[in-house]
């Protein structure tokens, strides 16, 4: 395994994978980055093998989902924080996630990560570390465990009281649910099978799954596996995709010959969702950026269907749109992710309060400049996967009463009703989502 640091060389077994453990943290938390380009670059500097692969992503993961209650522990153990050396900060903070929440043995934890701060060019740090952490060895009560769910779940203060505002009592199972293993879900290709057969097909390899209760295609698998290992996966029998985003093929209720958008498509699961249930509807789907449209033709390409692509800004219709008014619009609004927080942690320390006004402006722009396609008697989805109300019910209201639009959205198998449309809270079986469903007036 070639490590990080080329120059030198650490014969600290696991020393490598905890440099990079910290250098993909402070990327994220230092400098902005998302996770997932993070890790990725992580995995391109390295020739890590596949074991090393998945530690470093339980590492990396699991120490972003606790983020704020591990530096108050590893600060409550020092006289001074490391404010200065912040990759050195992000080297502890996964020490004590491996040695306080995972199966790691703690002499390999100790050892490891006080290694790993020599490949960080921070010789300095690794006598602080390996005190610090044979302290949290023997003293593990001593550790502070915070009362405030902000501080105790790792949310940002911002957002918790966000969560409060908008759902009281239920906010802190909303926060903890956010540190939560996300389910792997499949959605069968109901063109290729049922459910149940392609369940009886995942048994006889030794892959046990259930169904879902409201959401036909849906199967939770018990153990998560890599995409290669499901049976017909390249040939399009089985997607992944969370229980929650399933629901909206099913509430545009497509017709054979209708015109469908798909306006903010990539990565295209929700598109080949629509075409797998009705392949017979002239889709078009749309996505601002150039490279996330082939994403959604490479998904479109797997399953065997296809559609009439397009790189536009969903808003700037003069330039795309040619006319003929569309019978299905479904829009999935980008959003702050905040109901997806659980499979992206990155979002709670990327994230800042002003996006949710500027992502609010722009689902009211999408709605404002689309539903003007919509053709008399159609129907318009509007979705995100947010837990906030301002991207949610507050936003769709306001627009519904400048329309004087109907919400026809009806109960779905999880969640609760809203003044306009329906909340799904995250954990379980589903991510945090919010759907509206609004008809154009036959006249």
């Amino acid at each position: 395994m070639k490590g990080d640091n080329a120059g030198r060389f650490n014969r600290t077994p696991g020393a490598p994978l905890r440099a990079s453990a910290a250098r993909v943290l402070h990327a994220v938390t230092g400098q902005g980055k998302s996770l997932d380009d993070a890790l990725a670059f992580a995995e391109a500097r390295n020739r890590f093998d596949a074991r090393d692969s998945a530690l470093l992503a339980a590492i990396v993961y699991g120490t972003l989902r606790n983020w704020r209650r591990l530096g108050v522990q590893a600060e409550a153990m020092m006289t001074r924080p490391l404010h200065e050396a912040p990759m050195v900060d992000a080297l502890l903070r996964a020490g004590l996630f491996q040695m306080l929440d995972m199966r790691v043995p703690d002499h390999a934890v100790v050892s490891a990560t006080a290694g790993a701060a020599q490949l960080l060019d921070a010789e300095w740090a690794a006598p602080l570390i390996n005190a610090l952490l044979r302290r949290a060895q023997r003293e593990p009560e001593g550790l502070i465990v915070p009362e405030d769910a902000a501080v105790q779940h790792s949310w940002p203060d911002w957002l918790a009281a966000r969560l409060r505002a908008d759902w009281g009592e239920a906010a802190e199972a909303l926060m903890a649910s956010g540190n939560a293993q996300a389910p792997m879900t499949l959605r069968v290709n109901r063109r290729r099978m049922a459910a149940s057969d392609y369940r009886a097909r995942l048994q006889r390899t030794g892959q046990e799954a259930r169904l879902l209760e409201g959401v036909p295609e849906a199967l939770v698998l018990e153990q998560a596996c890599e995409v290669e290992a499901l049976p017909g996966f390249a040939r399009g029998s089985v997607s992944v995709q969370d229980a929650s985003a399933q629901l909206a093929a099913g509430l545009l209720d497509v017709h054979p010959g209708q015109r469908v958008l798909d306006a903010c498509s990539a990565p295209g699961g929700k598109a080949a969702h629509i075409l797998e249930r009705c392949p017979d509807a002239e889709l078009v789907a749309l996505d601002s950026d150039r490279r996330r449209i082939r994403t959604v033709d490479a998904t479109l390409q797997r399953v065997g269907l296809k559609a009439t692509l397009a790189a536009a800004d969903a808003t700037d219709t003069a330039r795309w749109w040619e006319g003929e008014p569309f019978d299905r619009i479904l829009i999935d609004a980008p959003c702050s992710g905040t109901g997806v927080a659980r499979r992206h942690p990155d979002i709670k320390w990327l994230r800042r309060e002003s996006d949710i006004t500027a992502l609010a402006a722009t689902q009211r722009a999408l709605l404002d400049a689309l539903w003007p396609l919509l053709a008399p008697g159609g129907r318009l989805v509007f979705a995100t996967c947010s837990l906030l109300r301002a991207e949610g019910s507050e936003l769709v209201r306001a627009f519904a009463e400048a329309q004087s639009v109907e919400d026809v959205t009806p109960d779905l198998p999880v969640g609760e009703r809203e003044p306009v449309g329906w909340r799904i809270p995250a954990g379980g079986d589903w991510d945090g989502f919010y759907y509206a469903v609004l008809e154009h007036s036959p006249s």
